[in-house]
């Protein structure tokens, strides 16, 4: 099963990414997922199941452990097999 994961943190700083968004970018970027697209207002990644929700999990964790004060989270199944 292929997952595609929305996600923005806050608070939001126009001036400045906070440390939770850029932390919740990386552990993304690192997770070794098909896709992944960040940007100032959200960020998208695709892969497999396994590999989404783990990053999700650390994602969330680590976004948490370093400011955020919420995470706005949407996971849709896009597909069955391999990109």
């Amino acid at each position: 099963m292929r997952l595609r994961v929305e996600f923005t943190t806050e608070p939001f700083d126009l001036d400045e990414a906070p440390a939770h968004a850029v932390v919740a970018r990386e552990v993304v970027q690192a997770a070794g997922l098909d896709a992944v697209d960040v940007g100032p207002f959200g960020n998208t990644a695709e892969g497999g199941a396994d590999q989404v929700l783990t990053a999700v999990d650390a994602l969330l964790r680590e976004a948490l452990a370093s400011g955020a004060t919420r995470v706005s989270l949407q996971l849709n199944v896009i597909g069955e097999g391999a990109p």
